[in-house]
């Protein structure tokens, strides 16, 4: 089954908070079950407990095999401590992916010195309901058919953008990656303003949420039509939407304030990247 889905047939995860937990969810989903996949995580959630004995994986194995997929989604802070212990499971030329933030290829290849065939990818938290979406880069020494099997790990949680150079990654990291976080303080802002505007805290807190994701939904089921002649359809001349839009759209607006927020994510990808 997990390879009439893409998948490698062997699969070690180290790591399985949120994120890992999530890439687990969806590789089950796409039908990659059995004991070729094993699970490395000291503090396993309950859902994980159930995951693991419902679909075969192995948690946590006292033995385990050099698997065809490595993939890391432990804290980055924790990838000196944790490296010596999966040096083994790098058998060379295997597979590496990394969703470590900060982590770059060379600092993973520094620390697993069997590892040359990495993958950086930078996932979002959508990923948590199948709804991300990973930016991806891979090194030379990844193989046409790894970087298959890898588009097919990530895409289990989302859609996959890779990218050809890995600095892209900072930039994948501030406009995806922290981009989600940019959607919630807009519905907090945006229910603020319709408090502001004397509607009841609750009722502008639904009216906010709704609009947001009703509108997301429309964005995601109109690939053909552009997010300005989307924007358009809704303007028309002379009315409210019009009279808001010259606020938001103005010279100090919404937009230059956005891209002054997606640089300063980035540099800061850059320096903890550095």
């Amino acid at each position: 089954m997990a390879e009439a889905a893409g998948l490698p047939s062997s699969v070690t995860l180290v790591g399985a908070g949120k994120m890992g937990l999530a890439l687990l969810q969806g590789w089950a989903a796409r039908g990659l079950t059995g004991e070729g996949v094993a699970i490395l995580e000291p503090n396993p959630s309950p859902e994980l407990k159930t995951l693991a004995e419902e679909r075969g994986f192995r948690l946590n194995p006292q033995q385990r095999d050099a698997p065809e997929a490595l993939v890391l989604a432990i804290k980055p802070q924790l990838l000196d401590i944790v490296a010596p212990s999966i040096a083994a499971d790098t058998a060379r030329n295997a597979l590496v992916i990394s969703i470590l933030a900060g982590k770059r290829v060379e600092d993973l290849a520094a620390r697993l010195p069997q590892a040359s065939a990495i993958v950086r990818a930078m996932p979002n938290t959508p990923a948590a309901i199948g709804r991300g979406i990973t930016g991806a880069f891979a090194s030379p020494a990844v193989s046409p058919a790894q970087r298959k099997s890898a588009h097919a790990l990530l895409a289990s949680v989302g859609e996959v953008e890779w990218v050809e150079s890995e600095a892209l990654i900072d930039a994948v990291t501030a406009v995806s990656g922290s981009g989600p976080a940019y959607v919630f303080y807009f519905v907090e802002t945006l229910t603020r303003a319709g408090v502001d505007a004397g509607l009841p805290e609750a009722t502008a807190a639904r009216l906010a949420r709704t609009t947001v994701a009703g509108a997301g939904e429309l964005l995601r089921r109109s690939p053909d039509v552009s997010p300005a002649a989307l924007r358009e359809n809704v303007t028309s001349p002379g009315g409210t939407t019009a009279a808001a839009l010259q606020t938001l759209m103005a010279e100090d607006g919404l937009g230059p304030l956005l891209k002054r927020a997606v640089r300063a994510a980035k540099r800061r990808a850059e320096e903890l990247s550095g």
